[in-house]
């Protein structure tokens, strides 16, 4: 007889519910590829080709020719196991100084195999007892959610603003938090267009949230993926960049500036960890005993095409992805202009401007569960995220992300009119899910959504 397991007798995370609702979301895509997609939060695939590959390979190889390595080394260098934390630590830290004005030594440097590596890894290394737990902005990104409930570490929801995260809403929270006999370890946040409302934190509020991180007794977990994107040009300082007391662990991705088959991201933590006999480390070289059983290392190969880009640009990433920062600030604002268009008879209808990166929130007039999605696919072409995804409880119920990333402008137009259309013939519909305490708009929207806000038009 075949062998045959309980699903209950798995782990939780198999039949986690974030896991699943992404699970779900590749399934209805499947289902309609015809539908216009504002669900997928990946980059435009227009910016590289296969044909570049070759190039970034000999440029980083030439790099390593210049840093004095003969043949048998190079090769070596991309052939073989590498350092566990990874060969890019002094590019990736020279274009954090160029860029954002991040000051670190390259050993603070570990490269993951992606961004969501560097999560698990902080995680694991943070957490050391049954009673850590970890604050994360809510709505967040249900990686971080899913990689914690992986690991089987508790994570304490902090509602985000139309503003962002409110510091003294953290400092509530962590004090909650220990005065119940539990030890608030980090905070996990995306300060600048967040995924998935798209708000951004004003810079005042970044040095309060530095002064809560030191009052609380706090690590920052800053996720910065759309740092580059913003409408306009404006200084917006990353927390690490502001951070004088290293409360803060950086987290990075090329997944967007160069591309996400690539897998390279990178975590920067030069936290003093100081030893029982006074030796003292730094976070990121304690953390690589998490990372060796994790990958062993990084994808050498991968690392030296990041390094090849790094290189060709000159380690400065803001002025190498300007086409792409003009093809996302036109997505947007062409994303923003449709709704305005596509709403503008519709007072039930609400959404964000956000300042930049890749998604906008739309609050709608009844329930946007999976039920809904699999509607809007199958019936009108049209697919996107519904918000309670990003939420442990019941938030965000009567909203959706969409995500104007991967698309070309007019695609983005045609979405949004399917969109209308779903919404004022299913508004009136009898929803199941309306209860008298639920007339009210969803909670993720409404964050993100001040009062009385509609985009222009």
């Amino acid at each position: 007889m075949a062998t045959e397991l309980a699903r209950e007798d798995l782990h939780a995370s198999v039949s986690d519910p974030a896991s699943a609702s992404m699970n779900f979301l590749n399934e209805v895509s499947a289902r309609f590829p015809d539908a216009v997609s504002l669900a997928a939060g990946r980059p435009h695939e227009g910016f590289h080709s296969t044909d570049d590959l070759d190039r970034y390979l000999r440029t980083y190889l030439a790099h390593l020719e210049g840093q004095g390595l003969d043949a048998d080394q190079r090769r070596r260098h991309l052939l073989q196991y590498g350092r566990t934390n990874g060969h890019l630590g002094a590019l990736i830290a020279r274009t954090l100084l160029l860029d954002e004005g991040i000051e670190v030594p390259a050993e603070a440097v570990m490269v993951t195999t992606g961004a969501q590596e560097a999560m698990v890894v902080a995680l694991r290394g943070l957490c050391a007892g049954p009673g850590d737990v970890v604050l994360a902005v809510e709505p967040c990104y249900v990686g971080f959610t899913g990689a914690a409930r992986l690991l089987g570490i508790e994570v304490v929801p902090v509602p985000e603003t139309a503003d962002g995260l409110d510091p003294e809403a953290v400092l509530a929270v962590a004090r909650a938090v220990r005065a119940g006999g539990r030890r608030p370890r980090a905070l996990y946040l995306v300060p600048n267009f967040a995924n998935p409302s798209g708000v951004s934190m004003p810079v005042p509020a970044r040095r309060r949230l530095l002064e809560v991180a030191a009052e609380a007794d706090l690590l920052l977990l800053e996720d910065d993926p759309y740092g580059l994107f913003g409408l306009d040009d404006e200084p917006r300082p990353t927390l690490k960049a502001l951070d004088t007391e290293q409360r803060v662990i950086h987290i990075g991705s090329f997944a967007k500036s160069f591309f996400p088959g690539v897998r390279i991201g990178f975590l920067v933590a030069d936290q003093a960890v100081t030893d029982a006999q006074g030796r003292r480390t730094l976070l990121a070289e304690e953390l690589s005993t998490v990372k060796s059983l994790l990958t062993v290392n990084t994808s050498p190969v991968a690392q030296a095409l990041v390094g090849g880009f790094l290189v060709e640009s000159g380690c400065n990433l803001r002025t190498a992805v300007k086409e792409k920062t003009e093809f996302y600030r036109r997505n947007l604002r062409t994303l923003l202009a449709a709704l305005g268009r596509s709403f503008a008879d519709e007072p039930r209808v609400r959404w964000n401007a956000p300042a930049g990166g890749f998604f906008a929130v739309v609050e709608v007039p009844m329930t946007a569960d999976e039920n809904l999605l699999e509607i809007s696919g199958r019936d009108y072409g049209v697919l996107w995220t519904p918000m309670s995804f990003f939420h442990a409880g019941d938030g965000g119920r009567r909203a959706l992300r969409l995500s104007c990333s991967a698309l070309e402008p007019d695609r983005i137009e045609e979405g949004v009119r399917r969109l209308a259309r779903l919404v004022r013939e299913r508004a009136d519909a009898p929803d199941p899910a309306d209860a008298p305490d639920q007339a009210g708009p969803g909670g993720a929207a409404a964050a993100a959504a001040p009062a009385g806000s509609r985009s222009p038009g």
